[in-house]
C-alpha cells in the first residue's frame, strides 16, 4: 500500500526550492527528474532550457510531453531491479516527494562534474501532520547531510515544518559535485 497519494492536480506549482537552485545547473544541461509524477518540475526545467529525462513508475501525467524533443520519458520502477542509468551522467538530478534511500549512491555516481543534486521530501515529524506517516518514507533530521556531505559540496539544507502548500515537515538539500566554491543564486 502506498504511503502517500499522488497529487491528482497536474497544475501544482513547481517547488520554489527546485526553482531557486535550478540557476546552478549548467545552461542547456540535462536533468534527471526522479519520480516525475505529473511533470511539474520537468515542465519548469524544460521552460528554463534544460533537457529532461523524466522517470516514474506511472508516466500517464507526462503524456503531453512526448512530443517535446527536449524531454525523454522513461517508465521505470526505480525500487526494483538494477539502477537503469549506469554510465549516464546528468547535469542535475531533481527528486521531490520521493524517498528510496538505496538510490542515494546512484545519485552521486550519476552526477556529472559540477552537477547539482536537488532533493525535497518529507521528514520525521510529518507523521503528526499528514501523509506519509510510514518512517520508511520520512528522513531523520540531518539524514540528507549525512548521506551526501562526504562526496558533494552542500550548498543549502533545511529541515522543518511548513504550512504551504499543505502542513508538512520537509527536508531539503541542494549539493554540487565539485571541490570549488559555488556561486549562490
Amino acid at each position: 500500500m502506498a504511503s502517500f497519494e499522488r497529487p491528482a492536480d497536474p497544475n501544482i506549482a513547481p517547488s520554489p526550492w527546485v526553482l531557486r537552485f535550478a540557476a546552478l545547473i549548467t545552461p542547456h544541461g540535462t536533468v534527471l527528474d526522479v519520480a516525475a509524477g505529473h511533470g511539474r518540475h520537468t515542465r519548469a526545467l524544460r521552460a528554463l532550457g534544460f533537457g529532461v529525462l523524466a522517470t516514474d513508475v506511472d508516466v500517464a501525467g507526462l503524456a503531453d510531453l512526448r512530443t517535446d524533443s527536449g524531454v525523454v520519458i522513461s517508465q521505470l520502477d526505480l525500487e526494483t531491479g538494477a539502477w537503469p542509468f549506469v554510465g549516464r551522467q546528468f547535469d542535475a538530478i531533481v527528486v521531490t516527494n520521493y524517498l528510496h534511500r538505496a538510490q542515494f549512491a546512484h545519485y552521486k555516481e550519476a552526477l556529472a562534474n559540477d552537477g547539482v543534486l536537488i532533493i525535497e521530501t518529507f521528514g520525521q515529524g510529518n507523521e503528526l501532520l499528514g501523509r506519509p506517516r510510514n518512517p520508511e518514507f520520512l528522513l531523520r533530521p540531518g539524514e540528507l547531510l549525512e548521506a551526501f556531505s562526504s562526496s558533494l559540496h552542500i550548498v543549502a539544507y533545511e529541515h522543518g515544518a511548513e504550512h504551504e502548500p499543505r502542513p508538512a515537515v520537509r527536508q531539503r538539500l541542494c549539493a554540487v559535485k565539485t571541490n570549488s566554491p559555488v556561486l549562490l543564486p
